[in-house]
């Protein structure tokens, strides 16, 4: 596995890292058993680096719930980050992020959840935020606390990314990037590489389609909570239509399975400004292959052909 220094923080971590969205719940029911198997494997095969959120799962916070259990006596080995600012919204119950000790609140929950006595990174996950001084703020405090050692944002706006930055509380960026979706290298990728800004590329595979599996017949489950919207008369069906024409010439360079995946995730990291990419696995299998993509970046030849594509 490919390690590199984590934006001006320093810290190695490596080149593919992993996303517990998928692990609770909402992309399918999968067993606690299953799940931690799936993050042990990640680690045994060099994914140094897991990402959360306190909103991930059905319930809110399995995903946490998961991750910790997993990490039992491996937390000093493994770089953690979560993100709070969507807790209870799926059920309408929202809490209010309105002051810093209603941020400390979902902190210090999210503390619980992990089975740690500090969180790494700790990000807003108010994309669109206007005003992230609550949040400038109360970082600048658990930082003080030792509660966290860095913060920032998970976000597709380079204006949020500035506010942030500026304001004081930007290590880590989270972002969309992927073969599906370039537009992060116009201004936001390289913001980051010019400030030392540490990036974690989200959707590296655009939720699967990267794999190459998906066609204009397959259906999804209603447990699907992030797909089934991708079914005939779905919201999201015209655009799902649009990337398996997208991936369709991508297979004309690699082939649909492993080597597309393989290639894709290898894309997102590849960049100059030294991002980790964090797929999602549903599976032990998937998460030793996700692992063996990150021992080397794409060929500049590949990447050259797959941009044109």
């Amino acid at each position: 596995m490919i390690t590199r220094p984590f934006g001006r923080l320093g810290w190695p971590v490596s080149a593919v890292g992993m996303g517990t969205w998928n692990l609770g719940g909402q992309w399918g029911q999968l067993s606690d058993s299953e799940a931690i198997d799936t993050i042990r494997t990640g680690f045994d095969h060099g994914i140094m680096l897991f990402d959360a959120a306190e909103s991930y799962g059905v319930p809110h916070g399995r995903s946490e719930e998961l991750l910790g259990k997993a990490l039992t006596g491996l937390r000093h080995q493994v770089t953690l980050v979560t993100k709070i600012g969507n807790w209870g919204k799926r059920s309408g119950d929202a809490v209010p992020k309105t002051s810093t000790d209603l941020i400390r609140l979902c902190a210090h929950a999210c503390l619980y959840r992990l089975r740690t006595d500090w969180i790494d990174v700790l990000l807003c996950h108010e994309g669109n935020i206007e005003d992230p001084s609550i949040y400038l703020e109360t970082f600048a405090l658990l930082k003080e606390q030792g509660l966290i050692r860095a913060s920032g944002i998970s976000t597709d706006s380079l204006e949020r990314v500035k506010r942030f930055h500026e304001g004081g509380g930007c290590d880590v960026v989270q972002l969309r990037y992927s073969l599906l979706d370039r537009r992060a290298e116009e201004e936001l990728l390289p913001y980051c590489e010019q400030h030392g800004i540490a990036v974690m590329i989200r959707g590296p595979l655009a939720q699967g389609m990267l794999s190459g599996r998906y066609h204009a017949q397959s259906q999804f489950a209603a447990d699907d909570m992030v797909r089934a919207s991708w079914n005939p008369g779905g919201q999201a069906r015209e655009r799902f239509l649009k990337q398996v024409a997208e991936v369709e010439r991508f297979s004309e360079h690699i082939s649909p399975g492993a080597e597309m995946v393989e290639a894709a995730l290898r894309f997102s990291f590849s960049h100059p400004a030294l991002p980790v990419s964090i797929p999602g696995a549903k599976s032990p299998a998937q998460a030793k292959q996700n692992a063996a993509a990150g021992r080397e970046e794409l060929s500049s030849e590949l990447r050259t052909k797959l941009r044109q594509a």
